[in-house]
């Protein structure tokens, strides 16, 4: 009789704390499409990106006719100035690969231009979500943007229009 007064006690108990979390979804790519500020920030990043991109293509395109006059060429060229040409192709491809990984590569340019004009866009929403998950009691706050797969939520637990009042921004 103990043993079962126990397990059901036990078993009240688990129920009890399972129904007491609390916890809320929010999809972060809508809040941030949402965002005026967002927005412009990513025009001027891709604006940016772009403008790199052009810088890029023209040094390529000038290798690319470089090595189209070096094999219109080849058979014509002494062994020492074919080396030079090759020379200067190669050293237009370092400059090529080091302008990509200057502009776009891990810690480029374009990482940090992006984050200082959406990261701090991003840490306003971020704590807009602290803030919300404290005045309502949530114990966790799910995203469902990206990462997390998640199958069925039911709207109601959507709050993603609550961080952008939060934010400020009219619907």
């Amino acid at each position: 009789m103990k043993t079962f007064l126990l397990a059901a006690f036990t078993l009240m108990l688990t129920a009890f704390t399972a129904q007491a979390q609390r916890y809320a979804i929010i999809d972060t790519k809508y809040i941030l499409d949402k965002i005026p500020e967002y927005k412009e920030a990513n025009k001027k990043l891709e604006d940016m990106a772009d403008a790199w991109q052009k810088e890029i293509d023209l040094i390529q395109a000038d290798l690319d006719k470089m090595y189209r006059q070096l094999d219109a060429e080849r058979a014509m060229l002494t062994p020492e100035l074919l080396k030079k040409r090759e020379d200067e192709i190669f050293n237009k491809e370092k400059q090529v690969r080091d302008l990509q990984k200057r502009r776009f590569g891990f810690e480029g340019d374009y990482f940090r231009k992006k984050q200082e004009l959406v990261k701090p866009i991003q840490d306003k929403v971020y704590n807009a979500v602290q803030r919300l998950a404290t005045e309502r009691l949530y114990d966790f706050i799910l995203d469902k943007s990206e990462g997390i797969t998640v199958i069925f939520a039911d709207p109601k637990l959507d709050k993603s229009d609550d961080v952008l009042k939060i934010l400020g921004v009219k619907l």
